[in-house]
């Protein structure tokens, strides 16, 4: 599944049941190396989701890796923390944000 369908299959979720994003108002871009090079965001907000394959906002934390390492971090396959600390993951910007995102892909998986 390409990354883009993962971005889409994880916004229709949120969408349908936002109880989990709760008083979230964020950009998170992710910076993508490999066959889908590019820059995608999702916004969070006011318990309302987008996804833009752009950087469209103004971003409090920016996700660095391959498309690879973003597809095994949304199934569950990558632990966030060893994919940081062995740089598979590059972060900039609060990473209290990092965590809250892994806990909403953990609900929304």
């Amino acid at each position: 599944m390409e990354v883009k369908d993962r971005f889409e299959a994880l916004l229709a979720k949120m969408s349908s049941d936002p109880s989990h994003l709760g008083d979230l108002n964020v950009v998170y871009q992710f910076n993508f190396a490999g066959n889908e090079d590019g820059v995608y965001q999702l916004k969070i907000s006011d318990k309302q989701v987008e996804f833009v394959e752009e950087k469209r906002f103004e971003p409090q934390i920016t996700l660095e890796m391959s498309e690879d390492n973003f597809l095994n971090l949304i199934k569950g396959d990558l632990n966030p923390t060893m994919a940081y600390m062995s740089g598979k993951l590059k972060v900039r910007g609060d990473l209290s944000l990092a965590l809250k995102l892994h806990g909403l892909l953990k609900k929304y998986q």
